[in-house]
């Protein structure tokens, strides 16, 4: 008893510490890349515009046809995107039931053997297999984790997808916009706060990475303020070719 004591806060310790971070990003992967992605775009758009010398309402009018453009496009590429993937997994497991109901022996066996290269005994493979397979549902499960690598009840929605990519992609958009909006006349508040809004995002991607925040924010605004200065250099260019 008192080794069990003994034991028992150190089996508590573990359980509390033993945790991993969500190694697919979840909700913010996404959900900070499309900012960011809408962010870098619409900001290179509006400073290649701007570079070929236009009014302040055509650089406004562009970045706002930009934020709209994109944010549906990105909708309309995720949710095809997701949808279609959607179809092939369904499709798929329509080929595993249909071979779960015709050959009940042969996927029992075949499980068995899965279990039996992971290194179990074959007996108790074998036992374990039998067991399992006795609920169709459970079955199926089973074989689609093991053998397509999917969760059959934690499918993507399409629609959650586009909803999202569009929100975040429109919210990134929007930030080198803003300044204008606010009665901006001048190009370098809105690069000011697209170069702001870039460091956070790069910061925010830290959270799903190995690196540090500071590297991350950086590099991102580096890379994004790069893409602003290359396109407002084009734009000069071909503002006087023109």
């Amino acid at each position: 008893m008192s080794i069990i004591e003994a034991q028992a806060p150190l089996h508590e310790a573990h359980r509390d510490n033993h945790t991993h971070r969500d190694v697919n990003g979840g909700w913010l992967r996404p959900a900070v890349f499309g900012a960011m992605d809408g962010l870098v775009s619409n900001l290179a758009l509006m400073t290649g515009v701007a570079g070929g010398a236009v009014s302040t309402q055509t650089v406004v009018i562009t970045g706002l046809a930009g934020l709209a453009a994109g944010a549906f496009s990105m909708a309309a590429g995720e949710y095809t995107s997701v949808a279609s993937q959607r179809e092939l997994v369904q499709a798929e497991l329509d080929v595993e039931r249909r071979q779960l109901r015709k050959h009940p022996i042969d996927e029992m066996e075949e499980l068995a053997a899965l279990y039996v290269s992971r290194g179990v005994e074959p007996a108790l493979a074998r036992e374990v297999a039998m067991q399992l397979s006795k609920d169709p549902e459970q079955a199926l499960e089973i074989h689609a984790r093991e053998e397509l690598g999917i969760d059959p009840d934690d499918l993507p929605s399409p629609m959650v997808a586009a909803v999202s990519s569009f929100g975040s992609f429109a919210l990134g958009a929007l930030l080198p916009v803003l300044p204008f909006l606010l009665g901006a006349t001048a190009l370098w508040p809105a690069v000011l706060l697209a170069l702001v809004g870039l460091f956070a995002c790069g910061a925010l991607v830290a959270r799903v990475t190995a690196r540090g925040w500071l590297f991350s924010g950086l590099r991102q605004l580096v890379l994004g303020g790069a893409a602003a200065a290359v396109t407002y250099g084009l734009g000069m260019l071909l503002g006087a070719a023109l």
